[in-house]
């Protein structure tokens, strides 16, 4: 069917509105992939980019979704056919180029990954950009030396999409996890995800005043920044290592460099907007392996197109539990 539904910005006197609307495949953007879409996710920047937060988004009008699962309906790249299952995150897409909020996308045929074995596309929108990065931030702990047993890891902002995902997959390699929130209320579902232990995510948002702390963490996933991953720092055991991820508190680091010279402690970026094919298919397969499919749907609320604004309001407030999953089919 040519017609299809999309969520589309617009964007007026730099004020961007959001609307379900009829769109049409020559409307997509050029690409040698036609992927029917049936799930994308929300994440943070996609409730970013819904709000015209960051200038994320370069013309209008605009799909966003930063993410999508489907199948390919039309190819003329010899890497896929039609009937190949496939998810997409990353490369600017729902940023720079039209995205997963609708039912049809056209993208370049080296941005997508094969879908494992047995993973439903529902369950790819669960995992999304979020899980995909708390697997790229694990394996960079792994590649630094962290193993099971070396002592308590720290995820910050545990609540949240990349959060949720890395206490479960850590709880799962053998990891005794701590978790970092805000919100008491989530402690029964993060321990069930696999949390050992809690810590008010107020403690260690106080600005740092002292250029070492205690040693407490072997290594930590933070999606948070700003003072929260500044004080992360002073508390790392000797030679740990902390994978930034995000700035939900915000893109400054008011830190001291006596943690990387007196205890050894390393910084990792994690970046998964471009991560190169390769990482991306490991970190698909291992996810598709490593976290369990019930932890997974229990972690999930599936939301349709015209929920959207809504939702985006609540993300970006620090509101939402788990993952968000979008069907795109009304």
């Amino acid at each position: 069917m040519d017609a299809f539904k999309g969520i589309l910005l617009r964007e007026q006197d730099r004020k961007v509105s959001s609307a379900v609307e009829t769109l049409t495949r020559d409307q997509l953007p050029p690409g040698d992939v036609l992927v029917r879409v049936s799930h994308s996710t929300l994440n943070y920047k996609d409730g970013m980019v819904l709000n015209g937060i960051g200038r994320l988004v370069k013309t209008y009008p605009h799909v966003p979704g930063v993410d999508f699962a489907g199948v390919v309906e039309a190819s003329t790249s010899p890497d896929w056919r039609a009937g190949d299952r496939v998810v997409l995150t990353g490369w600017r897409v729902g940023e720079w180029r039209w995205g997963g909020y609708a039912q049809y996308a056209r993208v370049r045929p080296e941005w997508l990954v094969r879908l494992p074995d047995g993973m439903t596309a529902e369950r790819a929108m669960a995992i999304g950009t979020a899980g995909f990065t708390s697997m790229l931030a694990v394996m960079a702990l792994e590649r630094h030396g962290l193993k099971p047993g070396d002592g308590d890891v720290l995820v910050t902002g545990a609540a949240g999409g990349v959060g949720s995902v890395a206490v479960a997959l850590l709880a799962k390699l053998g990891h005794r996890v701590v978790a970092a929130t805000g919100r008491p209320e989530t402690h029964e579902y993060l321990a069930g995800l696999g949390a050992s232990g809690f810590v008010d995510r107020a403690e260690l948002a106080q600005p740092v005043t002292r250029p070492l702390q205690s040693e407490r963490w072997a290594a930590a996933v933070d999606s948070v920044g700003s003072t929260t991953l500044a004080t992360v720092l002073t508390q790392l055991r000797y030679r740990g290592a902390v994978a930034a991820c995000g700035l939900a508190g915000g893109a400054d680091l008011p830190a001291s460099v006596i943690p990387f010279l007196l205890r050894g402690v390393a910084l990792l970026g994690i970046d998964s907007v471009l991560s190169p094919l390769p990482e991306r298919r490991i970190a698909w397969d291992r996810l598709a392996r490593e976290l369990d499919p019930a932890l997974i749907d229990g972690m999930v609320q599936v939301i349709g197109l015209g929920d959207l604004p809504a939702y985006a309001d609540r993300i970006l407030k620090g509101q939402v539990r788990g993952r968000i999953v979008v069907d795109v089919n009304p």
